[in-house]
């Protein structure tokens, strides 16, 4: 183990010079692992002593019916990783397309199960030809099942591009932001159970 040098004495001789055995045992600096316990030790000591003087407060407090409050952290948001918000969006704007996909195709199979499609072609038969029914109009032809869910299918893989592209863009731009500003400050409070 290497030792140690003290400072040099008054008599201008240096303590390597003069010292004994004893006195460079006790100049060598103490193992890792002691220092570690030694500081955890001393810590958990500390921590003890802490509980038990808050212990003792506490019947003080409730005497006097005070409530305790919650511990507050105030913390501040000064990056955002722009990969994480990429790989979060495109996640979370592909499950929306997903939704929009099967909403779109469970309203549209409602609707022809319901016979609304039938009905507006016969309206609009009606309105177009009279009393005759010999119409060759049909709203499926134009709001089709297939022409609807391609819409909607293009709509939504238009969205992920889109909101991908956004939320990453704004990540960046809040870095930008907070690196000037210094970020969101956030106050954050501990359960009281």
């Amino acid at each position: 183990m290497s030792e140690r040098i003290a400072p040099r004495a008054s008599g201008g001789t240096s303590s390597s010079d003069a010292s004994t055995p004893a006195d460079s045992e006790t100049t060598q600096r103490a193992p890792l692992a002691e220092r570690i316990t030694s500081t955890l030790s001393n810590a958990a000591t500390e921590h003890r002593a802490n509980a038990v003087a808050g212990t003792a407060d506490e019947p003080r407090k409730q005497a006097r019916g005070a409530a305790k409050s919650p511990r507050r952290a105030r913390l501040r948001l000064t990056r955002i990783d722009p990969w994480s918000v990429m790989k979060t969006s495109f996640l979370l704007s592909v499950a929306f397309g997903v939704v929009t996909f099967v909403a779109v195709f469970m309203v549209w199979s409602v609707l022809g199960a319901a016979g609304v499609w039938d009905s507006i072609n016969s309206t609009v038969a009606s309105v177009v030809e009279g009393d005759s029914n010999t119409s060759d109009f049909d709203v499926t032809n134009y709001l089709g099942m297939g022409r609807v869910l391609g819409f909607t299918l293009l709509v939504s893989i238009m969205d992920v591009i889109l909101l991908t592209a956004i939320a990453t863009l704004t990540a960046f731009l809040y870095n930008m932001a907070a690196a000037l500003l210094g970020g969101i400050e956030v106050t954050l409070a501990e359960d009281e159970r």
